[in-house]
């Protein structure tokens, strides 16, 4: 079977389709990100999903069933210990965890932030605990610019999260500050440093898209080493070089949203000859499940299904999408903003992609992964299970 020119992978960042056998564990019995936001913003009318077969995914009631689905579609579960960024990412590229990121939710210790007041040269740290970032800079913002300390919180997630003032602080300053603390936090395993910038005066202070995440590298090779490595172009759209902390990316394109997201899928859609091109789109989960703004979610799934059909006009005879997402984050679960642990999403569209597959429930994220490989022409290593003869013809 011949292999692609090109791969697109696009994460639908927080896109669950029901909650895995084990979400009592982690406080998300119940959760269903697509259905509920569906139900509570009253509909939703995605055609080309729909036609992909997103309501044929088992679990999924809210999108209408295509009598003849025109992709392959399924859903995988996680195997690892997590609902984060970086956990859903790293095992949809091959690299699992065994062991889940340490969490602080109520706060870091005195070890932790009294070296980083030290060695950031600040006069001490505002909250300390887990927030939601929206609120928190409403809270604490004034004295923020007040005493020039940094706003520094926490979620359900690995994280720890620097909110400061793009211009009373300095965007710069802010990088360097999550820099710092990135090598402190090292020898503790915390998955991600985020700086988290706003503006804005007071009462109206609203976060931008400025901000960086400060991961710890994967601990093993993932599928954008090896792709990298055998000489194909590995192109990061939005957050990716970040959750990757660089590696395995050969391009690193900076987007400002789904939108500009898509976007540059777009322009790359014209214009690369060859390679993987790996996609985060992030308004789903940071403006519209953190924010618990089920109709928000709505109007951008309606907007990205709009924007594939325009991706899909651009392709050519030998390219591959695969769409899933890393986590989920209902926003109907009133009492956290926090991610929840549900099952993602898999919709392969290509010119060769059968129609009607169904993939059923993979036992892991990382097949997706396995996918690309066996798709640009490599041997999977594993651990996942490659489905591209499954779902391509020729």
């Amino acid at each position: 079977m011949s292999s692609m020119k090109r791969v697109f992978c696009l994460v639908l960042d927080s896109l669950g389709v029901g909650a895995l056998p084990d979400a009592a564990e982690f406080g998300d019995t119940g959760a269903h990100t697509l259905d509920h936001l569906v139900q509570a913003a009253g509909g939703l009318d995605v055609p080309r999903l729909a036609a992909l077969g997103l309501g044929s995914i088992d679990g999924v009631t809210s999108v209408k069933r295509s009598a003849a689905p025109q992709g392959a579609f399924g859903r995988a579960r996680e195997s690892s210990p997590g609902k984060d960024t970086s956990t859903g990412h790293w095992e949809m590229m091959g690299c699992p965890l065994t062991k889940a990121f340490p969490v602080y939710g109520e706060g870091f210790p005195p070890e932790i932030i009294d070296a980083f007041v030290k060695r950031a040269r600040v006069p001490g740290v505002l909250w300390n605990k887990a927030a939601s970032g929206t609120e928190i800079i409403e809270r604490f913002g004034v004295e923020h610019i007040e005493t020039g300390k940094p706003i520094v919180y926490t979620s359900a997630d690995s994280v720890f999260q620097i909110a400061c003032h793009e211009e009373h602080f300095g965007l710069e300053r802010l990088y360097e500050c999550s820099q710092i603390a990135r090598d402190i936090l090292d020898p503790y395993g915390v998955g991600r440093v985020i700086a988290r910038p706003f503006v804005g005066a007071p009462g109206h202070f609203k976060r931008t898209y400025n901000r960086r995440d400060y991961s710890m590298p994967p601990p093993h090779d993932t599928v954008l080493d090896r792709v990298k490595r055998a000489g194909i172009p590995v192109v990061g759209v939005g957050k990716i070089e970040d959750i990757f902390a660089a590696r395995g990316v050969t391009e690193s394109i900076h987007t400002e949203g789904n939108q500009d997201g898509m976007r540059a899928v777009i322009d790359l859609a014209t214009k690369l000859e060859r390679g993987f091109v790996f996609v985060n789109l992030v308004d789903f989960d940071m403006l519209y499940g953190h924010r618990r703004d089920s109709k928000g979610y709505r109007r951008a799934l309606e907007e990205f299904d709009r924007n594939l059909v325009e991706l899909e006009s651009k392709l050519g005879p030998d390219d591959l999408v695969l769409m899933s997402a890393d986590h989920g984050n209902d926003p109907t679960k009133h009492e956290t903003t926090d991610h929840t642990r549900e099952y993602v999403p898999i919709i392969a569209a290509g010119k060769r992609v059968k129609a009607g597959v169904n993939l059923g429930t993979r036992d892991s994220f990382a097949d997706i992964g396995a996918t690309v490989e066996e798709a640009l022409g490599l041997v999977p290593v594993g651990p996942g299970r490659s489905f591209y003869k499954s779902i391509v013809a020729g």
